[in-house]
This record gives C-alpha cells, structure tokens and sequence, in this order.
C-alpha cells in the first residue's frame, strides 16, 4: 500500500485518496469561440508519460481538498505533494 502525503493531513493510506487527472491544465476562456476539434482536444486530450508527470488528487476520505503532486507513472512514486497556488516543482530526472 502506497502513503501519500496530504499537504494538510499528512501521510495517509492510498485508499483514501482518488486521482483527478493531468495537473496544471489551463481553463479554456473563450469555449464558444473555438472549434468542435479544438474544444474536443482541450475535453479529451492529456499527455500520457512514461515517468514523472504533474497530477491532481482529492483526499477524498480525510479533508476532501485537492492537491497537486508529482508521481512517477510507472512506479508510482511520489516526488512531491504541494497546495494549489503553491509553485510547481521541478520534474526529478528519470
């Protein structure tokens, strides 16, 4: 069982944590204004590494707030968890 490191919590069990997707994704502001393909593409379309990749968690059974962290995709490592707004860290070297 993986520890993840709640940046309000603490370390806790994985089961208590759900994934939310890629990180640091930013909010189309003129949906109506761009195509069917781009809208789709900004819906649907994240990047997919093999290593280290910024994510968005919720402690979906403790505080219910999101976080922002950096897991390996193979490993499931994490390298960091930090606070919406907080500067995102730099990647570690595979």
């Amino acid at each position: 069982m993986l520890l993840i490191a709640c940046p309000w919590c603490g370390p806790r069990a994985e089961l208590e944590f759900r994934c939310g997707g890629q990180g640091h994704l930013t909010r189309l502001t003129d949906a109506m204004e761009v195509s069917d393909a781009e809208f789709a593409r900004y819906l649907y379309m994240r990047d997919n590494p093999k290593g280290w990749h910024y994510e968005r968690w919720n402690h979906v059974n403790g505080c219910r707030r999101w976080f922002n962290a950096v897991r390996h995709t193979v490993t499931h490592e994490f390298h960091a968890t930090y606070k919406p707004g907080e500067p995102k860290p730099d990647l570690p070297r595979s």
